[in-house]
């Protein structure tokens, strides 16, 4: 078959159709759906239906990209109430943790093969971090509801532990590379990277809002591109100053999460939308890159990696991390567990392909290996290790997320018309600025004998007419104050 624009996209839809009916059924056999991305594209690759794609920088591109979707809509996803309270122990095994976790890596395989010390540290830098695509998917296909703010520790580790293990591997890619490179220039590196993009990262949220919120589009379907277009805006500038644009993206969204957006509930389900594509593409492309025949040499040496990494290194870093804060052992032992690498290792590993070192196609088999396993051993089994250490909760136990606010969304059982009196403080604002209830929506608005479907982008004018619906009268209540009137009698009266 010749190679052609429209091969390439019919053979990319197929194997697109083909992941989602993979993903679809893969859990009726307890296999995550990331398994059968990455199988998909393994099938159609040179070693098997003999699709040829062997072009690393390609790959990289591919990575970045989707890795920016991934963790972009992880942080719109992400409360700030949920995440408070554990930001000390996420922000630890974030770093300390993925510090930790590539030294004991890198002096095992450095030990055990005959790879130099930075050889081993840079693989140990490659898979120190847990995946976002892996966590994030994972946990929330299956609902997993846990203890002790177990989930929020979780997400916000494999979400900003990326940017930690792109420092690391950068710095021990550039010691292989120039061994005489001194120890400084990692910490001065590591800290460029953290200051410059978590900075950047706050304030083009900032900035992000104020744009999204004051620029009047006309169309409901240009504000997620605006959002698209801003948050690449984000990852390059912040990577152009000599920041980690990871980082910053992912603050970016952390912050625009919190905050009241025009059109939010559009850019969230976009985003939750975009994120499964991302991952599904990732995995393929990785997939495609991996050839199994050259990975089959390398089984031994991969398991051993593996069980070190499962069963020794990441419970280590873990616990010693997690020391100066109160926790209980089987706490600490199930995050150990929750250890997932994904595709955020492969794509670090095309550093070193692209980079041209020695090991570097035997460092990419490896680290390809070590997150199969890793993603088919500990992620099929998060549940049932759950239950053994007994931190899950009933299902309806789970803290909803925005976005289960929005897939999930409850009926609403009360309706009630309330009109807005001159001089009350709410005219002049739009109804995003009101603090209106999450579970209550503004169902149409009169004006002059006109009716007018109300947006966030549309400002509250005296003796304005609202027709609101809401969940209960407990929610009731909450419209009035945002509203700022009086509450109606009958609601006192079945609250008394």
């Amino acid at each position: 078959m010749s190679l052609t624009i429209e091969n390439i996209l019919f053979t990319g839809s197929v194997l697109l159709f083909l992941s989602i009916l993979a993903g679809k059924t893969s859990y009726k056999f307890g296999v995550p759906t990331l398994i059968l991305f990455l199988l998909v594209g393994m099938l159609a690759g040179s070693d098997g239906l003999g699709i040829q794609f062997n072009n690393p920088e390609i790959a990289q591109f591919i990575g970045i990209v989707s890795l920016n979707f991934i963790l972009f809509s992880g942080g719109l996803d992400t409360s700030w109430k949920s995440i408070k309270p554990v930001l000390g122990k996420g922000i630890a095994l974030s770093t300390v943790g993925v510090l930790l976790t590539a030294s004991s890596v890198g002096v095992f395989v450095w030990l055990l093969t005959d790879f130099t010390i930075f050889e081993g540290l840079l693989l140990g830098a490659i898979v120190s971090s847990t995946d976002a695509a892996a966590v994030f998917s994972i946990l929330r296909s299956k609902s997993l509801a846990l203890k002790y703010r177990l989930r929020s520790t979780l997400e916000l580790e494999s979400g900003s532990n990326d940017p930690m293990a792109y420092v690391l591997t950068i710095a021990f890619l550039g010691l292989v590379l120039n061994p005489n490179q001194g120890v400084m220039s990692i910490i001065i590196l590591f800290l460029q990277q953290m200051i410059i993009g978590g900075a950047l990262g706050l304030l083009f949220g900032w900035l992000s809002k104020q744009a999204i919120n004051r620029i009047n589009l006309g169309f409901e379907g240009l504000y997620p591109v605006l959002v698209i277009s801003l948050m690449f805006v984000t990852f390059s500038f912040t990577d152009l100053l000599g920041g980690n644009g990871f980082l910053a993206v992912y603050l970016c969204a952390v912050y625009l999460g919190q905050q009241e957006l025009i059109h939010k509930n559009s850019i969230l389900k976009m985003f939750d939308g975009l994120a499964w594509l991302m991952q599904i593409v990732l995995f393929l492309t990785l997939g495609l890159l991996v050839n199994p025949s050259e990975i089959i040499p390398l089984i031994g040496l991969g398991v051993a990696v593996s069980a070190f990494l499962i069963f020794v290194s990441r419970p280590l870093g873990v616990f010693l991390t997690l020391l100066p804060f109160k926790m209980k052992n089987r706490s600490r032992w199930y995050i150990s567990w929750v250890g997932l690498r994904g595709a955020v290792p492969i794509v670090f590993a095309t550093y070193p392909l692209i980079a041209g070192i020695d090991k570097a196609h035997m460092i990419f088999n490896l680290v390809f290996f070590i997150s199969l396993t890793s993603v088919l051993i500990q992620g099929t089994t998060l549940s049932v290790v759950a239950n053994w250490f007994k931190v899950s909760l009933p299902e309806k136990a789970k803290p909803k997320s925005p976005i289960d606010y929005i897939m999930n969304e409850a009926p609403k059982t009360e309706m009630t018309e309330v009109i807005i009196p001159d001089g009350n403080e709410i005219i002049g604002k739009k109804i995003l600025e009101i603090g209106f209830p999450k579970n209550a929506i503004i169902a149409m608005l009169r004006r002059k004998g006109e009716y007018i479907t109300p947006k966030g982008s549309t400002e509250i004018q005296a003796w304005d007419q609202l027709l609101v619906l809401s969940e209960n009268k407990d929610c009731l209540k909450k419209v009035y104050e945002a509203l700022h009137v009086p509450i109606e009698a009958e609601i006192e009266e079945d609250e008394d």
